[in-house]
C-alpha cells in the first residue's frame, strides 16, 4: 500500500474508467477543483477591488470580466463529470473560448493602465490604488495564462493522460523521470506555477517551451509582466516620494 501523497495524487489523476467488461476505457482527466478554486479566489479579489477602487477602473467595463469569470467557473465545474467524457468534450470549446477571453481582457486592462500612466488619471496619482490595481491586473494575467497553458499543452488535461512524451511544455519531471513517480503528468497547479515564474523572471525557468505557440504565448505574458513591473512600480515609487 502506497502512503506517499504525491504518488497517490498522480495515481488518482491517471485513473481510467472501466467498462462493464472490466477493460480500460477512456482515461478521465484531473479534477477541475484546483482551477475552479483559483478562479473563485480571483473573482473574490476582483469584487473586493471594485468596491475599494474608484469607478475609473482599468478595464472600463467592470461588470464584463466578473461575468466571463463566473461563466468559466460554471463551465469548469460542469465539465468535472468523471463518467461523462462526452459532455466534457462538448464543453471544451466553451472553456477554451472563455479562457482566451480572460487573457484578452487581462491584456486590454494592461494596455489601458499603461495609457492611464502616460496620460495621468485619478487612479495613477494614488500610489496605494495604483499598486492595488496593477497587482490585481498582474494576478489576473497569471491566472488567465496559467489556465491557457493548462488547456493548450498537448490538447488539454484529458488528452495528456494518453501521451507519454511532452508536447508544448517539458517539465523537469519529464526531462528527468528519475525525479518523479512513474506515470507523472503535469496538473493545473504546475501550469499556474509556470505562469507566475514566467511573469516574475520574464523567461523560462524550470519548464521549457517546445512549440512555437508555447514560446510566443510565454513571450506575450512576460512582455506584459515586464511592462506592468516597470511602469507601475516606477510610477508608484515616484508618487510615494
Amino acid at each position: 500500500m502506497c502512503d506517499d501523497p504525491i504518488v497517490t495524487l498522480q495515481s488518482d489523476a491517471a485513473t481510467t474508467v472501466r467498462g462493464a467488461d472490466g477493460l480500460p476505457a477512456t482515461p478521465i482527466g484531473e479534477s477541475r477543483w484546483p482551477p475552479a478554486l483559483a478562479l473563485l479566489a480571483f473573482i473574490g479579489l476582483n469584487v473586493a477591488a471594485r468596491l475599494w477602487l474608484p469607478r475609473e477602473s482599468a478595464l472600463r467595463v467592470p461588470w464584463l470580466l466578473p461575468f466571463a469569470e463566473v461563466l468559466l467557473l460554471v463551465a469548469l465545474l460542469a465539465s468535472d463529470h468523471r463518467n461523462l467524457v462526452g459532455r466534457r468534450r462538448r464543453l471544451r470549446p466553451l472553456v477554451v473560448a472563455l479562457v482566451v477571453a480572460l487573457v484578452a481582457a487581462a491584456l486590454w486592462a494592461t494596455i489601458l493602465l499603461v495609457y492611464d500612466l502616460i496620460k495621468g488619471s485619478t487612479l495613477t496619482n494614488s500610489p496605494t490604488e495604483l499598486l492595488a490595481s496593477g497587482g490585481l491586473i498582474w494576478l489576473g494575467n497569471n491566472v488567465a495564462f496559467g489556465l491557457l497553458y493548462w488547456l493548450i499543452d498537448g490538447g488539454g488535461p484529458a488528452v495528456r493522460l494518453t501521451r507519454s512524451t511532452p508536447v508544448d511544455f517539458a517539465f523537469t519531471q519529464q526531462m528527468s523521470p528519475e525525479l518523479a513517480p512513474s506515470g507523472w503528468r503535469p496538473v493545473f497547479l504546475d501550469y499556474l506555477h509556470l505562469a507566475f515564474t514566467n511573469a516574475t523572471a520574464f523567461s523560462p525557468t524550470d519548464v521549457m517551451p517546445l512549440t512555437l505557440r508555447a514560446k510566443y504565448t510565454m513571450l506575450v505574458q512576460s512582455t506584459v509582466a515586464l511592462a506592468l513591473f516597470g511602469l507601475v512600480v516606477a510610477r508608484a515609487v515616484n508618487a510615494f516620494s
